[in-house]
């Protein structure tokens, strides 16, 4: 039984082994020359304004939340609807029970007021 894996154990072997080997050619070949310049923290092209570590306002988070929610929703929606005429009520009972999640997840966001835009 242990044979059966020996292919993908042998492509795991040799895809780690060309990773690590491609960056230490890069380590050690590359030139190493810091400055003051190639050290300075950049954004856009001149220094930053305030520091990066600021707090984000949560609406920022929320609507990434909701982004994920309706890009899952269709993500999953169109294999499933292609295959819909020969799936069983097992895979029509799962993707309500998935639908029935998303809109939860909306029903939060929408009582968070992440779709009031200001």
């Amino acid at each position: 039984m242990l044979e059966s894996y020996l292919p993908v154990l042998v492509f795991i072997a040799v895809g780690l082994c060309f990773g690590i080997g491609l960056m230490g050619i890069g380590w050690f070949v590359a030139p190493n020359r810091p400055d003051s310049q190639k050290n300075s923290p950049y954004e856009c092209g001149f220094e930053a304004f305030e520091d990066a570590r600021i707090q984000f306002d949560v609406r920022y988070y929320l609507v990434a939340i909701l982004f994920i929610i309706f890009d899952l929703e269709i993500a999953f929606l169109f294999p499933w609807a292609v295959v819909f005429k020969t799936l069983g009520w097992s895979a029509i009972g799962a993707m309500g029970l998935f639908l029935l999640l998303l809109t939860v997840g909306f029903i939060y966001e929408w009582k968070k007021g992440a779709l009031e835009w200001e």
